[in-house]
C-alpha cells in the first residue's frame, strides 16, 4: 500500500513542473519582468554555451521579455540592449526605471495637482503596484507616491494593472 501511494505522489509531482512550464509558454510576449538576481548574465543566446554578453548587478531592473524558449528569456533591457537569461534570474514583480534628466515628482494621488510626496532621481528603481490612465503607484525603498508612466520605463503606454 505504501509504494502505490509513493508511486502516486511521484506521478502527481512530476507533472507539477511541466503543467507550470505550458503555462509559462503560453504567456503573450511581449510582457514585463525584473531581475531578481543580486548578479544576472545576459548571454548571446538561449544556453550556457554562449558567450556571456553583460553581466547586471541590480535587482528589480525592469526589464521586457521578447520570446520565450524552454528555461531561456530573450530579453531588451532599459537602454535597449537585447539577449538571453536564464528564466529563474527572473520575477513577475513589476518595477520601473525613472528616465530624463531630472528629479520626477511623486504624488499623493494619480493627479498632478495633489501634494508631491517625493521625487525620484533619474535612474531610480521601484516597485510597481498599480497603474491606470497614465499613472503609477511606484515605491521606492518603502517611500510611495503616484508618478506618470511616462516618467518610467517599465509598463507600455496605456497599460493597466
Amino acid at each position: 500500500m505504501l509504494r502505490l501511494f509513493a508511486a502516486a505522489m511521484i506521478l502527481i509531482l512530476g507533472t507539477v513542473p511541466a503543467a507550470g512550464l505550458r503555462a509559462e509558454k503560453e504567456r503573450q510576449t511581449p510582457y514585463w519582468a525584473s531581475i531578481s538576481a543580486g548578479k544576472a548574465m545576459m548571454r548571446a543566446g538561449p544556453g550556457k554555451n554562449y558567450p556571456a554578453t553583460w553581466l547586471y548587478q541590480r535587482a528589480d531592473l525592469p526589464i521586457k521579455v521578447l520570446e520565450v524558449y524552454p528555461n531561456w528569456r530573450r530579453v531588451q533591457d532599459p537602454d535597449g540592449t537585447v539577449g538571453w537569461m536564464l528564466v529563474h534570474l527572473l520575477s513577475d514583480t513589476r518595477t520601473a526605471l525613472v528616465n530624463g534628466n531630472e528629479p520626477r515628482p511623486m504624488h499623493e494621488r494619480p493627479d498632478a495637482s495633489t501634494k508631491i510626496v517625493y521625487r525620484a532621481a533619474p535612474g531610480v528603481v521601484g516597485r510597481l503596484s498599480e497603474c491606470s490612465d497614465g499613472w503609477c503607484r511606484l515605491d521606492v525603498g518603502g517611500k510611495r507616491g503616484f508618478i506618470r508612466s511616462d516618467h518610467f520605463w517599465g509598463v507600455d503606454q496605456g497599460e493597466s494593472f
